[in-house]
């Protein structure tokens, strides 16, 4: 389990939708003005009392509904802070912690339905669970759009690849150095898994607690045991229609954080799995408008479903444990908030405002996220760096999700199947259940400007030993003239997946290999799965 991590004063939290009507100045006045905290830049900033955050500090990321969120802007106004110099939206890097500051991999999305109220579970004709109990079908949208981001050539979650973390980024940063760690364009999809936990019923009112727990329990179940299976993922804890998890109804419409704070309701969690990112999403369709039902289309059911899940999602990308990623510290009335939340509730048609976004097979509802370096509310932004994939970065299919080898230089026996998926539906089988002799993937490519490293998954399965058969991976700088090997011969069955990851040089030219190699000989055979290539 990471230390758990103190927060200051709660956050303020300003995010608008000009057409509802304000409060009136005798409603504010009947509420007392909440504590003043000493900021770093020597300003004194008053928590928005009217924020759902305010006295619930692990409500990161928090979306407040429709008629909460006029009251904080009408607050907000008459309670204007000093201007910040470097602009009342910017963002700045908290520093990390437990080293995490953003989600700099290829992130893997696993949707926990909690409690047996959401009914029998089926499967639809695109391989969606659904329930009984899920009244608005909100079960296979949530599927369908992590499937679909990073894929059909969305730029919405392209905003993400600005952001940044490691050791190169000093806290309280705008920017990031060409040596950090990028979070790479999300190709191919993120969903990682789905499971339906029906062993009891999910609480009427589940606690901050509780919600973490569970996240954790989702970890064992999807057997992401180690802090490195969960560096890059991300549990989605989606309780069931008619539930109130920590008493949403009137005040927000979901919030993340992770295990280690020790602010949540309850105290923070224990996890021998490592730190553990995850989000309260309630059956927010339950609020109505308050929670975005009709705010892009009409009827526009899932309208909120989708925006919320989104908003999260992002904010969790770019601030995985709250608050060490990037987080507004200018002192004005956006102290303490995420991307996403900057930018909630912006009308459809405004600058800035929430949109229908066109994926690779379907279009969601979704909101826009600050951008430091277009200083806007993005709803669609170019990929930074170049890079394409978060499961590509600069290679082309690096997640293997045309269902192919597409891209790739083969030898010997390979296939692109959905057994070999680390995360989406394809990964690449290097080697066969039957015997062989050397199989091999490779591709070329030339490391772009704002990259330090490439990494890739592995997992073998080898009954053998190392001297007959293994696994191994080279990196040849053709530049440079030297090669080096990212993974030495491996022969292991049952160790599951390993990430690998070897420095590059902006500018040089390289040749990845991915090989397995087989003695041919019969009853043992030995082949490798490989996913989720990337160059951050």
């Amino acid at each position: 389990m990471g230390t758990p991590h103190l927060r200051g004063a709660a956050r303020a939290t300003l995010t608008g939708l000009a057409s509802l009507s304000l409060v009136t100045a005798a409603a504010l006045a009947s509420i007392p003005q909440a504590t003043a905290a000493p900021q770093a830049t020597g300003h004194t900033v008053r928590s928005n009392p009217y924020s759902p955050a305010s006295g619930h500090s692990y409500r990161h990321g928090v979306i407040p509904t429709l008629q909460r969120n006029a009251k904080m802007k009408s607050w907000a106004a008459s309670h204007p802070a000093a201007a910040a110099a470097t602009g009342p939206e910017t963002l700045s890097y908290g520093g990390g912690i437990d080293g995490i500051g953003v989600q700099s991999g290829h992130s893997k999305v696993y949707l926990v339905f909690y409690g047996s109220q959401w009914g029998t579970q089926s499967t639809n004709s695109s391989g969606d669970a659904t329930f009984s109990g899920d009244p608005d079908g909100a079960a296979p949208v949530a599927q369908e759009m992590f499937k679909d981001i990073g894929t059909g050539n969305e730029r919405w979650s392209a905003d993400l690849t600005q952001w940044c973390d490691g050791p190169n980024v000093s806290s309280g940063a705008t920017s990031c150095p060409s040596n950090a760690n990028f979070i790479p364009y999300q190709s191919g999809g993120v969903l990682s898994g789905v499971w339906y936990d029906n062993s009891a019923a999910s609480p009427s009112a589940a606690t901050g607690h509780q919600l973490g727990v569970e996240a954790v329990k989702a970890a064992g179940h999807f057997g992401n045991t180690t802090a490195a299976s969960n560096r890059d993922a991300y549990y989605v804890v989606l309780s069931p229609h008619n539930t109130a998890p920590d008493s949403y109804q009137g005040q927000y419409c979901a919030w993340h954080d992770y295990n280690g704070d020790s602010t949540l309701t309850g105290g923070a969690v224990s996890s021998s799995y490592g730190d553990i990112a995850f989000s309260n999403q309630p059956y927010n369709m339950d609020s109505g408008s308050g929670c975005g039902v009709g705010f892009v289309n009409s009827p526009g059911t899932l309208d909120g479903w989708t925006m919320t899940l989104g908003h999260e999602w992002q904010e969790m990308m770019s601030d995985q444990n709250p608050a060490g990623g990037w987080t507004n510290h200018t002192g004005s009335s956006y102290n303490g908030q995420e991307n996403s939340d900057e930018c909630a509730w912006l009308s459809p048609g405004s600058t800035g405002g929430a949109a229908n976004v066109t994926m690779g097979t379907g279009t969601f509802a979704e909101q826009a996220s600050w951008s430091n370096d277009t200083n806007n509310c993005a709803i669609s932004h170019a990929i930074v760096g170049g890079s394409s994939g978060g499961g590509g970065g600069t290679f082309t299919n690096g997640t293997f999700e045309t269902g192919s080898l597409s891209s790739w230089t083969t030898s010997g026996s390979t296939s692109a199947t959905g057994s070999a998926a680390h995360s989406g539906s394809y990964g690449a089988m290097v080697g066969s259940t039957s015997p062989t002799n050397a199989s091999s993937v490779s591709q070329s490519f030339t490391a772009p400007s704002g990259t330090s490293k490439v990494s890739f998954w592995y997992n073998v399965t080898c009954p053998d030993t190392v001297t007959y058969d293994w696994a191994t991976a080279t990196l040849q700088d053709t530049t440079a003239g030297t090669t080096t090997t990212l993974l030495a011969k491996t022969c292991t069955q049952g160790a599951g997946w390993k990430q690998v990851s070897g420095a590059v040089t902006a500018g040089h030219s390289y040749t990845l290999t991915l090989a397995n190699n087989d003695d041919n000989y019969a009853g043992d055979a030995t082949y490798t799965y490989y996913d989720d290539v990337t160059v951050s």
